[in-house]
Order: C-alpha cells, then sequence, then structure tokens
C-alpha cells in the first residue's frame, strides 16, 4: 500500500493553487479557479449530506467532458462515495443496467441523457440532477427535499461557511488507500461491461507516477504548476480520465475541455487558442495527420527526392516537426499516445523527425498505467517500460525476450475485481494476485514491452504457428485507400475485410468499381511483407467504417467470417 494519498494530494493541490486557473470549458468560455471549483465540491458535500450519501455510497455521472462533470467526479471522491463514471457513448439500455447493477443512489447527467430515462427503470436512485446547473431534474421522494435544498443552496452554503469560503475551508475527510472511489465499467471490444472496482490506492499510484514524470535528459517535469492540458479524450475512460483530468488537478494543471474528440478543424483551432503543454491522444490522430497531411507530400514531386539527399532531407524533417508542433500550438513537450496500437509506418516517421511523442500501455483494470517511457528513452516499437516500484510485470513465456506470452501484473495499480462478478474475477485474477491481461507481448530484461496482440484474436495457423492479426493489419493500414482494415480466419486462410478510404478516392477521382482491384494490388504487395504462414488469400471490401469503442478500438466481436458472403 502507498504512503500518499489521493484525497490528501487534492486537499493540498486546491489550497497551494488557489488562484490559478483549473477548469475552463472551451465551447462555454466557463471558468473556474482552484478555489472556485473547491467551493463547487463543498456545496455538492452539503448536497450528499441532505441526500444521507454515507461514505462507500455510488454517485453515477455520465454526459460530455465538462466542469461540472469534472467537479462531481471530485466531489464524489473527496466525500469519500464512490463515482460511477459511465461513457456517453453507451445504449441508453447498457446505461439503465450500469445505474442499476452499481447500485447508484444519485445521477448527474447531461440534460439529453435524461430523455433516453425513464424514471421507473432506475428504481435505487433517489434524484437526478442536471450537468448544466446542478439543479434536480428528478427526485423520488415527496417533500422535494433536495430540490427545496438546491434552490437555496447559496444561502446553504452562506450558513455553512459564515466567515466566506477560503483555502482554511478545504479540508477533507480522511478516506483509507484501500477504499474503492472508483466503479469503472469497461468499453472493452468483446461486448461484455464489467464493473472495475478501482481504490484510492490504485488512483494514488497513477497519479504520482503522471506527477514524477520526467524527461531524463533534460529533467523536465511533463505535467507541472500552471501547465496547459487540451481535454478531449472521454473522461469517463481510465486513459482521459487519468492523465487529462485527475494529474492536473494534482499539479496545479490548467484543464481545457473540449467534450469529445472534435474534428480536426476544430481541434486545430483549440490548440492554438490553448497552446498545450501536454497532448494525451490515441493513434487515430497523429495517423492521420501523417497519412492525410504529411505522406501526400514525401510520397510525389521534388519533396520525395530531395528527402533522399542527407542535408536537404535532414532540412526537410525539421521543416515538417516545425509545422507539426506549431499546428498543436508551439508549446507541447510531450505528446502521450495510449488506448490503442499506434501505426508502425507513423510512429517511425515521427521518431525519425524528432517529435515529442512516446507510447503507453494500460487497461482500466489498472487504472489504467501498466507501461511508459520518456520519450527521449523510447525504443520504437515499444509501449514503454513497466512500472518499476508500482507494479511487477512478468511474461508467462519460457523466454520472454523472444516468445510472445500473456502479460501478467501484480502491484499498487491492480483492481480489487470486478463488483458483483466473482466468476468473471476469477477468470483474471489468480491466487497469488496476478492479473491476466489477455495482452500478448515480449519483453525486454529492463521491463520495455512489446506488444503483439490478444490472446483472443490470436490465431493458430495450419502449421502450429501463432499469427497475430494485429501485426498484418498495421501493415495492411499503410496500403493505397485502405482506411482500416481486420483480418480473420475463414475456412482455414486468412482473409481480409477491408475500408476504403472513400474520401481520397473521390478527391483523386477513383471510381468505386475501382476499388476492388486496387485492393487485389495491395494484397499482392501485403503478401510479400508477409511470412508464409501469414499469407492473406482474400480482401472483402467493407462499406462502412468499423464499429468502435469510444477509445476507438475496433469491436471485433461484431465482425466474423459471414460478412464474407453478403
Amino acid at each position: 500500500m502507498l504512503q500518499e494519498n489521493l484525497i490528501s494530494i487534492y486537499e493540498n493541490s486546491f489550497r497551494d493553487n488557489a488562484e490559478l486557473p483549473a477548469l475552463t470549458d472551451y465551447f462555454k468560455d466557463e471558468n473556474f479557479t482552484y478555489l472556485e471549483m473547491a467551493a463547487e465540491i463543498a456545496k455538492l458535500h452539503l448536497l450528499f449530506d441532505e441526500a444521507g450519501i454515507h461514505q462507500g455510497d455510488r454517485i453515477a455521472l455520465i454526459g460530455r467532458n465538462n466542469t461540472r462533470w469534472c467537479i462531481t467526479y471530485i466531489a464524489t471522491i473527496t466525500y469519500g462515495a464512490t463515482i460511477v463514471p459511465i461513457l456517453q457513448d453507451f445504449h441508453p439500455n447498457d446505461v439503465i443496467h450500469i445505474i442499476n447493477h452499481s447500485e447508484s443512489k444519485l445521477l448527474f447527467l447531461g440534460d439529453t441523457f435524461w430523455d433516453a430515462i425513464e424514471e421507473e427503470q432506475i428504481r435505487k436512485i433517489e434524484a437526478v440532477f442536471s450537468l448544466t446547473d446542478f439543479e434536480v431534474v428528478y427526485e423520488r421522494r415527496d417533500p422535494k427535499k433536495l430540490t427545496d435544498f438546491q434552490h437555496n443552496r447559496e444561502k446553504r452554503f452562506r450558513k455553512a461557511f459564515p466567515k466566506g469560503f477560503s483555502t482554511e475551508c478545504i479540508r477533507y475527510p480522511r478516506i483509507p488507500n484501500d477504499r474503492m472511489v472508483l466503479l469503472n465499467y469497461t468499453s472493452g471490444t468483446t461486448g461484455y461491461s464489467k464493473g472495475v472496482m478501482l481504490t484510492v490506492n490504485n488512483l494514488t499510484g497513477n497519479v504520482i507516477f503522471a506527477r514524477d514524470m520526467t524527461n531524463s535528459a533534460t529533467g523536465l517535469h511533463y505535467f507541472q504548476r500552471a501547465g496547459r492540458t487540451l481535454s478531449f479524450l472521454p473522461l469517463a475512460h481510465a486513459y482521459g480520465c487519468a492523465f487529462d483530468f485527475l494529474a492536473p488537478l494534482a499539479v496545479g494543471g490548467h484543464i481545457t475541455l473540449l467534450g469529445k474528440i472534435p474534428t480536426p478543424k476544430i481541434l486545430i483551432e483549440a490548440m492554438q487558442v490553448v497552446r498545450p503543454t501536454v497532448i494525451c491522444c490515441v493513434p487515430m490522430i497523429l495517423e492521420k495527420i501523417y497519412r492525410k497531411q504529411v505522406l501526400p507530400l514525401l510520397e510525389k514531386g521534388p519533396m520525395s527526392i530531395a528527402m533522399k539527399i542527407p542535408l536537404l532531407g535532414s532540412a526537410i524533417r525539421s521543416a515538417i516537426r516545425k509545422k507539426l508542433m506549431d499546428a498543436f500550438g508551439g508549446q507541447v513537450n510531450i505528446f502521450i499516445v495510449g488506448g490503442a496500437p499506434m501505426n508502425l509506418e507513423t510512429e517511425a516517421f515521427l521518431l525519425d523527425i524528432k517529435f515529442p511523442m512516446t507510447v503507453g500501455y494500460g487497461m482500466t483494470e489498472c487504472a489504467p498505467l501498466i507501461s511508459f517511457t520518456p520519450e527521449n528513452e523510447f525504443k520504437p516499437t515499444s509501449c514503454g517500460k513497466y512500472l518499476h516500484g508500482l507494479l511487477t510485470v512478468k511474461i508467462d513465456s519460457e523466454d520472454p525476450e523472444h516468445k510472445a506470452g500473456e502479460i501478467l501484473v501484480k502491484g499498487e495499480h491492480v483492481m480489487q475485481g470486478y463488483y458483483k462478478n466473482e466468476q468473471e474475477t476469477d477468470k483474471v485474477l489468480d491466487k497469488d494476485g496476478w492479473l491476466h491481461t489477455g495482452d500478448i507481448a515480449t519483453m525486454d530484461p529492463d521491463g520495455t514491452l512489446y506488444i503483439r496482440g490478444r490472446s483472443k484474436t490470436m490465431i493458430l495457423g495450419s502449421n502450429g504457428q501463432n499469427i497475430y492479426p494485429e501485426e498484418i493489419e498495421d501493415k495492411l493500414n499503410n496500403m493505397y485507400l485502405v482506411l482500416e482494415s481486420l483480418i480473420i480466419e475463414h475456412e482455414g486462410r486468412l482473409t481480409a475485410l477491408v475500408v476504403p478510404d472513400f474520401e481520397q478516392a473521390e478527391m483523386e477521382g477513383i471510381e468505386k468499381e475501382d476499388i476492388p482491384t486496387i485492393m487485389e494490388n495491395n494484397l499482392k504487395e501485403l503478401n510479400k511483407l508477409l511470412a508464409a504462414y501469414e499469407q492473406v488469400a482474400s480482401i472483402t471490401v467493407y462499406p462502412t467504417e468499423f464499429e468502435k469503442t469510444p477509445k476507438r478500438s475496433i469491436k471485433r466481436y461484431l465482425y466474423n467470417t459471414s460478412l464474407l458472403n453478403k
């Protein structure tokens, strides 16, 4: 168990950074300093008292990333209750299931979400509050005690703090590190959502690691007082929550909230306004920029020739790097990439131009971080070193450096288990405390991990070889007019489902009926890059983008060989 405690870290941070900006809603231009945020948290604590909420009770939260979403989350955990953040992309039926399964007593939501819920579907919920203004949307009890309380909350607040709210008023209860404060329902690619029980200790480990992250060459801390974060990943997901939200608040950072992943145009505009010092993103964002803006320049015309001339090539790389850095506001110290595998060609190019990027690895069950390395120590194609001192990691293989096996994790970040689901817990947490991640990797002696794929997606070849479809997909995704792909097994042979880049095809005047011929050419080129046992027999064109989880992983379970006959 760690000595530091996240609730105490926040108590100190909110006091020490009282006058600094804490939260900004980019589109509403709504701002809270740390002291103003702490005051709103205090008001919610008074509301929880009035509602009879006890430490350990669950409070559900769903809506776009905004200032009151953040305030509700922090108010809940600093009270000692358990927050249940629900991804806004979940189907209404799943939302209702999570609210009921978690036994939540209060619900905070964006106004549009209430339209999809009937009060009789959530009978354990005592009251529902709007994330627009914290007003009561629905109250089960009569008389409407909480409705009356919220109408008069400013008067109640002044009564509770008759001398005014100051830094001395920021005092939170001592919540033990082994107490569950987060019940995070997964949004994985298997189609089954489970409630991950995470403790103060799990969150503390992630936050103190982020707080202490530095570039080992310069000594620069990535998360720093008055640093700027542009938050566009879903905060209900463990990755965005830890590093776009929880970590900056621990050091006095300023978080600007974009709501959700925006269009590229809005994202670039916001970068120029916010000028973030840290950017957390999924690979898709950098891959799109590389494929749509950089690659066309490098493949055609004089620049493709100049890149091969040493001095000119170096100058061009520097110019491209500066252009990319300027597009992201010009102040970024580090791009932390996670949530999904990075395309190797994109990664290789970004490292070649010395783009300040590193790739980490984690999962909800570890809140989420398992491995990370500063960009100056990052090894290509890896996902960093496991977090020595916080975690122990081993590969279930007789030769972990050369023969891939399942990643097993033990330590401070590992969850308590799945809520009310002992059977699923026993499948992933063994009697010795090792978490079986389901991810297949090799590992260097220094603890650097190289993900090969998921154990559930691995295909056993006819000659007994292990085939990792993600590795083939990575090569195929770099080919002409391929937007994304899936490798599946059909009658003992490998085949590919490919979503073409119809937008690019239209720009280049390519007719839809010509795309299958282009894909046949891609297939020939692909197989030249593959071992004999990995050969792909055919490509089937799929007409729409694959359905994805909020962290942009393809929901592989939705796509099987029956699609090949359509």
